[in-house]
């Protein structure tokens, strides 16, 4: 999907005929693991609502809306295309994000949804200005890299998430940016956070109780096809990491604008039978009549006509 520009208007925006059209970062791993904690989560009557911190062009957020339950909300929180505020994060979002524009997400994420999440457009710290604490069951931190944005986001999200609600942290072991790695690994030596597991690009974590999430996890895990997994401990707590990159996507957001299968063409009618036509006769017995003496070929002629005439009786 071609990158939007700052001043075109939601209707010049390209429109997404499918989630892998907006642009983004949700590997397979991610969207089943997002798909499971959700589900596990529902499945439990474990109500509550989703927060994203960090959209982008909103294909996480995309995902997360269409498994939000009846009467849960769902707040996104981004600059979008407003000042970062300091000098640091405002070079990160020309480096990482300088085609991130608010009209961009909105139009993509009313591609594949009816309405829009509550969105705030600001600074991550505003957060909890406008979200209850113990209030969310699920919260996707993917905002700023560097290490003091991430700090807070991780200590405000903890207030936010219910007993039994999850984190999941992205970029916690991307080499451009440790100060999330840092951000991450601190929360779970002094802060109280407690690993569940690790894909590739996020950390999945709670404040509360993992035993009960890392026993169905592995046991959905061993049940689903095309997932590697293995278990490592840290300070003697077990880590569940896994890798389904041959594993098949669950089930994918349906966009309004997607693409109508090929009309299908009229079958071809087959040809007119013509009339028989006389096979031609053979080039060289046509050239040995026509250069045989005349009453040489008038005997052959006559002898032809006589052998037709016997067999025609």
């Amino acid at each position: 999907m071609t990158a939007p520009t700052a001043d075109q208007s939601a209707e010049q925006l390209p429109r997404p005929t499918r989630l892998s059209d907006v642009k983004g970062w949700l590997f397979t791993t991610d969207q089943l693991l997002f798909d499971w904690f959700l589900a596990h989560q529902r499945d439990r009557s474990a109500s509550g609502d989703l927060l994203e911190l960090g959209a982008y062009m909103g294909k996480s957020a995309i995902f997360l809306g269409a498994r939000l339950g009846t009467g849960e909300r769902f707040t996104v929180c981004d600059l979008f295309d407003s000042p970062a505020g300091d000098d640091s994060n405002s070079q990160e979002m020309k480096r990482s994000y300088s085609t991130l524009t608010r009209r961009a997400f909105e139009a993509n994420y009313l591609s594949f949804h009816d309405e829009l999440p509550t969105v705030l457009q600001g600074l991550t710290s505003i957060i909890r200005e406008h979200v209850e604490d113990d209030t969310v069951r699920f919260a996707h931190i993917d905002a700023s890299h560097l290490y003091e944005h991430v700090h807070a986001d991780i200590l405000a999200v903890r207030e936010l998430l219910k007993d039994d609600g999850v984190v999941a942290l992205d970029d916690y072991r991307a080499e451009h940016c440790p100060g999330v790695a840092a951000a991450t690994w601190q929360a779970v030596a002094t802060e109280g956070l407690r690993p569940i597991c690790i894909s590739g690009t996020k950390f999945y974590g709670t404040w509360g109780d993992p035993g009960p999430y890392r026993t169905a996890l592995l046991e959905w895990i061993k049940a689903t096809g095309g997932i590697w997994h293995e278990v490592q401990y840290i300070n003697d707590a077990p880590i569940i990491r896994l890798s389904a990159k041959t594993a098949a996507e669950p089930e994918q957001p349906v966009s309004r604008h997607r693409a109508k299968p090929a009309a299908k063409r009229p079958a071809a009618t087959a040809p007119k039978a013509s009339a028989a036509r006389p096979a031609p006769r053979h080039p060289a017995r046509g050239l040995a009549l026509d250069l045989l003496p005349p009453i040489v070929t008038r005997a052959l002629v006559n002898a032809r006509r006589k052998r037709k005439a016997t067999a025609g009786r």
